[in-house]
């Protein structure tokens, strides 16, 4: 049964659709807004897979070339692994919808999300993140929504919901906001350098469109007649878990009193196999009952001492950050480096500067564009002391590299006036919580100390929430594992002015608008914390980039030079290229662009240019190279693609009888112009050059 629901969003119609496709799945929905449609399908497996300590749910997004009206690059001609943006969107759908699927519900869940259309307007991914509640919730997957996803940006004083993409590139501050009817799920987005409150407002703003789009699901749930399954019902041996508190009650209270993350880990770990050991005969193949009994003694104990004791896991109040240190200019030929460390969390960051020769191509659905900066986070399993198969980058590393990415952007003199194309690199050495925030740190010391003119420095801090009723914590800086036995994790990034960057994801629900309040405002007195320590190492940009680093000038030629400049085949660029030894890029609009660690070699391509375009002057000297010798004079080359004659008249003070007397292919000469006929051809005279150095002489 075709079932169609229609809502009004920022004065467009926003459609959800079931019924007409994809009617296999357990659910199916196409999402459509302007010409903007995705198809969202949610399908979960008959068969539970056992023994498993996370839930098996897979998000796939994907834009189909063909949305737009394109056929994909490349040999093959189909679309290939998945691109950032997809990647990044599939996250973004995934963070708010996993933690509404039952505990015990171990059934392989997958939800795809294909972009079919595209106008160039409307981004599909927010329609993706609504669409993929609006499939769960008419399928029989148990699922405790629905949920919806909206974008909302404030531009010029005004927040606007799910705005078209020309607004969104200017706008001060964008945020993704995904929730409930009751309470906000997930934030994500960017700023420049924007208040607490006015990341309030927009949470708000968006939370109220939030409502409708929960209504309108609602609304075609009404319509469809479905009987949702169950979570498997988990059946305890008789007396095991009394049993696995009476062994390891003390010993979990002990050890979490540890403050040293490993010791307190090898004490849990020892715990555990003691446990394991004395129930075995007992309860034989009962491991995963008793894991599972055991982490939710640990949580619940962590989570009491912290409420009650006020006390964290590393023995720090609620506002306390971790010891830092800060150091710079640790790798001698890198163009910036920093290395930050906050408790045993560890991040060495390192700039480096490009031409733009050096930018990413994004061929996206909207067109092809070039990105001038770029941050990459790498993950190694040694940062938090295991061995791993290393396996390209992973999803994790896209996410937090493109959120450290976006918290440093508003302080990046990203336009004409610094030509360089930047890259940021982060290299997490140790994790023990945080490892994105302390990316923005030392990131962006090491811009600083690359000599990069940013406007200041950029903090970065993840926040806690421990919540039990109407008791409340929350923690500033937290650890790896107070981010897994929480409530949230709240990432905030900012300059002393204002927020740059946040990212917020919430467990459960019922985190009102106060708690957010305050979450911000501790965020804030951390991150201004930070900065300081960070300003004690360097406060500033150094006065100059790195001796390093490419030296590059800018400048315009006449846009009908650009042939010459060029050359048939590219022969003339190439050639100042081979002699000087510089990258050379020139752009359609005339904008001449030359690089290189050498200065000299720069001004050198700079004076070839220059004099290829430069006008020949009547009664100017210059210096030139003979190119062919005829009976009745010799040509001259005497500026880059420009040449004259000579007449046999004009070789000598004295009268010659033949050219080849004076001169022969490949002499060098002093000529000036003596006259520019209307027809273009130059006259030159060596005669006249010769009677003026006569006179100086004189």
């Amino acid at each position: 049964m075709h079932i169609s629901k229609t809502i009004e969003i920022n004065g467009k119609t926003l459609t959800i659709e079931t019924g007409k496709m994809a009617k296999q799945a357990n659910g199916a929905v196409v999402v459509r807004y302007g010409d903007t449609m995705v198809l969202v399908t949610a399908v979960a497996s008959e068969d539970a897979k056992e023994s498993l300590d996370f839930f098996p749910l897979s998000v796939e997004y994907r834009e189909k070339t063909y949305s737009a009206g394109k056929i994909p690059g490349g040999f093959i001609k189909r679309e290939g692994r998945p691109s950032d943006k997809e990647i990044l969107t599939a996250r973004l759908i995934d963070r708010p919808i996993r933690p509404l699927f039952p505990d015990n519900f171990n059934y392989e869940t997958q939800v795809i999300a294909n972009v079919l259309s595209m106008d160039k307007e409307n981004d599909p991914d927010v329609l993706a993140g609504l669409g993929a509640s609006a499939a769960l919730v008419i399928s029989n997957i148990p699922f405790d929504g629905p949920i919806a996803t909206v974008r909302v940006i404030k531009s010029n004083g005004e927040y606007i919901v799910n705005p078209n993409m020309e607004k969104v590139a200017e706008a001060d501050m964008e945020l993704v906001v995904a929730g409930s009817d009751e309470s906000i799920m997930m934030v994500e987005g960017e700023a420049k350098e924007v208040t607490e409150a006015e990341v309030l407002e927009a949470i708000d703003t968006a939370h109220e469109a939030i409502k409708k789009l929960t209504v309108l699901q609602r609304e075609l749930i009404a319509e469809v007649t479905i009987e949702k399954r169950t979570a498997d019902t988990v059946e305890l041996p008789d007396g095991i878990e009394e049993k696995v508190k009476q062994l390891s009650l003390d010993k979990i209270k002990d050890a979490i009193k540890i403050t040293e993350k490993t010791e307190r880990r090898q004490a849990l770990k020892n715990m555990k196999n003691t446990v394991m050991e004395a129930l075995e005969e007992e309860y034989p193949e009962s491991g995963a009952v008793v894991s599972n009994i055991l982490h939710d003694l640990e949580k619940k104990e962590v989570r009491s001492m912290m409420l009650e004791k006020k006390k964290r896991l590393d023995g720090r109040g609620y506002t306390d950050i971790r010891p830092i240190t800060c150091e710079i200019n640790l790798l001698p030929r890198a163009h910036g480096s920093a290395l930050f460390t906050r408790g045993q969390t560890q991040a060495l960051g390192v700039t480096t500067l490009g031409t733009k020769a050096d930018e990413q191509i994004i061929d996206a659905l909207e067109g092809e564009s070039s990105k001038k900066y770029t941050l990459h986070y790498n993950f190694p399993p040694f940062c938090t002391g295991e061995a791993k198969p290393i396996r390209g980058v992973s999803r994790r590393e896209i996410g937090h590299g493109n959120l450290a990415e976006r918290a440093l952007k508003p302080i990046l003199p990203i336009n004409d006036s610094f030509p360089y194309t930047i890259r940021i690199v982060s290299e997490v050495l140790e994790s023990n919580g945080s490892s994105s925030m302390a990316t923005v740190c030392a990131g962006s010391l090491s811009l600083m100390d690359a000599g990069i003119p940013v406007k200041s420095a950029v903090a970065g801090i993840a926040m806690g929430l421990i919540k039990e009723d109407d008791s409340i914590a929350i923690l500033s800086d937290i650890l790896g594992d107070e981010d897994h036995l929480g409530d949230m994790d709240f990432k905030v990034a900012g300059t002393d002015k204002g927020i740059t960057a946040v990212q917020m994801d919430i467990k459960i629900s019922g985190i009102s608008r106060d708690i957010m309040a305050s979450a911000l405002d501790q965020a804030r007195e951390g991150r201004i914390f930070i900065l300081g320590k960070m300003n004690e190492t360097i406060d500033a940009p150094r006065p100059e980039i790195s001796r390093w680093a490419p030296r590059i000038i800018e400048w315009y030629i006449p846009i009908d030079k650009i042939g010459g400049i060029i050359g048939p085949g590219g022969k003339t660029i190439r050639s100042i290229i081979e002699k000087t030894g510089v990258v050379i890029d020139i752009n359609d609009d005339g904008k001449v662009t030359v690089a290189s660690p050498d200065v000299n070699a720069v001004e050198e391509a700079e004076a070839i240019i220059k004099s290829m375009i430069e006008e020949p002057e009547v009664g100017k000297a210059y210096k030139g190279t003979v190119k062919r010798v005829k009976d009745f004079g010799c040509f001259v080359e005497f500026m880059p693609g420009k040449e004259g004659m000579v007449h046999i008249s004009e070789l000598e003070l004295a009268r010659t009888n033949k050219v080849s007397d004076v001169v022969k292919e490949g002499d060098t000469i002093d000529v000036i112009v003596k006259a520019i006929g209307n027809d273009g051809k130059i006259a030159l005279s060596r005669k006249m050059y010769l009677k003026q150095t006569e006179k100086k002489a004189e």
